[in-house]
């Protein structure tokens, strides 16, 4: 099973950026779908964005246009590129492989954080 370790979060003003990496323990995260999810103080973890082994992406509708996606598979590591970050964006993020549910295990997350 590939082991993932999420990196890059802080403490942000909002309209500001951050980019988050999702480093993976083996090449083979290049035939797997990873997505990213956050989960805010009190709430459940959530769906932010996902994308295939064929780059193919999805984003929920509160982050469109705003978060992107990617992967360099010769790094092994899935980013994402968050701008014009909003206080709702706060929360751990963390990211694991599958498309439709999330297929491994938990890592201890990012913390990021968009506040004045």
């Amino acid at each position: 099973q590939v082991q993932l370790v999420e990196s890059g979060g802080g403490l942000v003003q909002p309209g500001g950026s951050l980019r988050l990496s999702c480093a993976a323990s083996s090449s083979i995260i290049s035939i797997y779908a990873v997505a990213w999810y956050r989960q805010a103080p009190g709430k459940q973890r959530e769906l932010v964005a996902r994308t295939r082994s064929d780059g193919g992406t999805y984003y929920v509708d509160s982050v469109k246009g705003r978060f992107t996606i990617s992967r360099d598979n010769a790094k092994n590591t899935v980013y994402l590129q968050m701008d014009s970050l909003k206080p709702d964006d706060t929360g751990v993020y963390y990211c694991n492989t599958g498309w439709a549910v999330p297929s491994g295990s938990w890592g201890q997350g990012t913390q990021v954080t968009v506040s004045s």
